[in-house]
């Protein structure tokens, strides 16, 4: 039996019993699922697929190349990108896929002329199962590195404290990437609020080594571009130690023990600002 022809006789199976399978193949599936998907989203989701299968068998045999399968395929992207979302494992997003092998082994293995239809149709459900481990993967990296940046983003916070006074308490490690992110909403704040005057509070980062002060100094360099004075804080005895001990130098950006020493520095500062411009010195 010729390809084409195995091609031709897998189609007119697969359209043939086309309720038959497609209910074989729900049950099946709503089975390793264990009622976590409803069987009318099942329903959806494979008899949708099923159809586009058989139409992609008959226009482009048993290959599973080109655009004969592009339908094929974006369902099978649709369908990963939604088990990963639900929380899914890529074994129980694959097992939708290769089901179907399991549903169509006793129709077609029995018959010996269509054993070669059959392995080759196994061969194509292979190639798609994987397929849809691999978007799967692709899914769960896209939804790990936009919690990772939320998280990023809500481990940030500028406050603002006083008018003319924005706050920047910093908690656990600083790294080139959250520098970047303080550097960013710290520097808007600024804009927004029309503030002069940014405290930088490191009170709750555990440690703070040579590469941690550079990215202090990158954000406040950046603040200062902006016109606006920093003073960092929670600068404790075993910080201030270790820092003279690398050899750290924070040059003429004041630093301060507690957040309040800051903010009555900070205060005072705006109130020497605000004197001179009334003065006209400024």
């Amino acid at each position: 039996m010729t390809s084409e022809t195995g091609a031709q006789r897998l189609h007119e199976l697969l359209t043939g019993q086309r309720d038959e399978f497609q209910a074989k193949w729900i049950r099946s599936v709503a089975t390793t699922l264990r009622g976590r998907l409803s069987e009318a989203e099942l329903h959806r989701e494979l008899g949708d697929l099923y159809d586009a299968l058989t139409g992609a068998i008959e226009a482009g045999g048993l290959a599973g190349r080109g655009s004969d399968f592009g339908e094929v395929r974006s369902l099978l992207v649709e369908l990963s990108r939604n088990r990963a979302r639900q929380g899914f494992t890529p074994t129980e997003t694959a097992v939708s896929v290769f089901a179907l092998k399991a549903v169509l082994e006793p129709s077609l293995v029995g018959d010996d002329a269509a054993v070669g239809s059959y392995l080759a149709l196994a061969r194509l459900l292979d190639d798609l199962g994987l397929f849809t481990v691999e978007e799967h993967a692709r899914t769960r990296e896209e939804i790990i590195s936009s919690q990772a940046e939320q998280l990023l983003e809500l481990s940030t916070p500028v406050v603002k404290l006083w008018e003319g006074v924005v706050g920047v308490p910093l908690v656990g490690t600083l790294d080139s990437a959250r520098t970047q992110v303080v550097m960013e909403k710290l520097l808007q704040a600024l804009v927004d609020s029309n503030s002069t005057q940014a405290i930088i509070d490191i009170t709750g980062v555990p440690t703070v080594d040579t590469q941690v002060a550079q990215h202090l100094l990158k954000t406040v360099v950046a603040a200062r571009m902006m016109g606006a004075t920093c003073t960092i804080s929670g600068v404790r005895p075993q910080i201030a130690q270790t820092l003279v001990a690398l050899g750290v130098e924070f040059g003429d950006i004041p630093t301060k023990a507690t957040l309040a020493d800051a903010l009555r520095l900070a205060l005072a500062d705006a109130d020497r600002q605000r004197r001179l411009l009334a003065e006209g010195t400024l």
